[in-house]
């Protein structure tokens, strides 16, 4: 690896992929609606000699790029969807679309795989195919799950896939890699509690869904600490018990809305069947009945250790190893790269964004200074996987 070539070569790009990042935040686009995003890629790629096919999963890319006889494969992924927030960063490049923001980095992502892309170009220092997956839809609406049921890895077969992602309070421009399981599974409940409506001075006449919806949000903070091992982790949120708009009338019906998180299957497993077990039977004690929608969404990313620790030790070589963090604690937050990483061997890693507002924030932003880092890690990955 000549780390000096590249790093100077990824400096020189710099202006020029600034002023894209800039224009990406300044135009963000949601789930599945990233025709402009996806336009400009494609473009730049086309540009810049790769083979691309467009409309993968909707918006989604895969530019492809061959060099050399060699006939490894490797994918590199980066997401470009926004979120919808009212940005209030403040930047002289904020959001244009009213509602619209880039508060999670995908802008910076994007334009990190296409600083390295256009390295990669113009030096071909490897020998095999690099393939650059842009990915809608990654917040929450399953652009990762829809590019794997629409044959990504048969249409473009890879050895191995990465992904990285940005994290505020991390140092800026650390590389942070985690053997084994590196984020949360993420699932959903929806329980509507139906009982029977009355008026509040004659409650003996009812079936009142508020109280079966507390006794319910109150059993269901003992799955985590009675039915877990302690050794194992699970979260249970309810981030919504919604019912009736009157003071003196009890409504017919409550609403909770839940996020349950956990890392292995049998603990997911287990706290789908304990919560839906418990809404029946509370429900059953006071004469109520619940519908329940539960939706999977995200799997947990389980690294693989060959792939993980490759690019950790080319990290180290290109960055040095005080640059470099091994993390043995998984992140809470989920990632829809799952699905690519239980159909193709790979890791997802992390990039330090510095002292930044959190991401999901109104005042968050992308750090330029990552592009660089992101970039340049790109490349030095690319020519050590795919080398003679």
């Amino acid at each position: 690896m000549n780390k000096a070539k590249i790093i100077s070569g990824i400096q020189q790009f710099l202006p020029e992929m600034i002023e894209i990042r800039h224009s990406l935040h300044a135009h963000p686009e949601l789930g599945f609606q990233e025709k402009n995003t996806s336009q400009l890629v494609a473009k730049k790629l086309r540009d810049w000699g790769y083979d691309v096919v467009t409309n993968i999963a909707g918006t989604g890319i895969v530019a492809n790029l061959t060099a050399g006889n060699g006939k490894k494969t490797i994918g590199l992924r980066a997401d470009m969807d926004a979120l919808p927030i009212i940005e209030q960063s403040g930047c002289h490049y904020t959001s244009q679309n009213d509602g619209v923001m880039h508060a999670c980095g995908h802008d910076g992502h994007t334009t990190s795989l296409l600083t390295a892309a256009k390295y990669l170009a113009e030096h071909k220092n490897f020998s095999g195919t690099v393939r650059l997956i842009f990915q809608p839809a990654e917040e929450g609406l399953g652009g990762g799950r829809r590019m794997i049921e629409e044959k990504l890895f048969e249409r473009f077969p890879c050895e191995a896939i990465y992904a990285f992602h940005n994290v505020p309070g991390i140092a800026l421009g650390k590389l942070c890699f985690i053997p084994g399981v590196a984020t949360a599974a993420s699932d959903r409940a929806r329980i509507v509690i139906h009982g029977k409506s009355g008026h509040g001075a004659k409650p003996h006449k009812v079936i009142d869904p508020i109280v079966t919806a507390a006794h319910i949000v109150t059993a269901l903070q003992t799955i985590v600490s009675r039915n877990i091992d302690p050794l194992e982790a699970g979260v249970i949120s309810i981030g919504s018990l919604h019912s009736g708009d009157a003071y003196n009338i009890i409504a017919d019906n409550a609403e909770l809305r839940l996020s349950i998180r956990s890392y292995s299957p049998d603990v997911r497993d287990l706290l789908e069947q304990r919560i839906k077990d418990i809404v029946h039977h509370q429900c059953a004690v006071f004469g109520a009945h619940a519908e329940i929608e539960y939706w999977r969404n995200h799997p947990s990313v389980v690294n693989d250790a060959e792939k993980t620790a490759f690019a950790q030790q080319v990290a180290e070589q290109l960055l040095g190893p005080d640059a470099v963090l091994e993390l043995s604690k998984p992140f809470t937050f989920s990632e829809d790269f799952a699905f690519m990483t239980q159909a193709c061997a790979g890791s997802y890693f992390f990039i330090g964004n510095g002292e930044s507002a959190d991401l999901h924030n109104d005042h968050y932003d992308f750090n330029d200074e990552n592009l660089a880092t992101g970039g340049a890690f790109w490349v030095a990955l690319t020519e050590a996987y795919l080398s003679d």
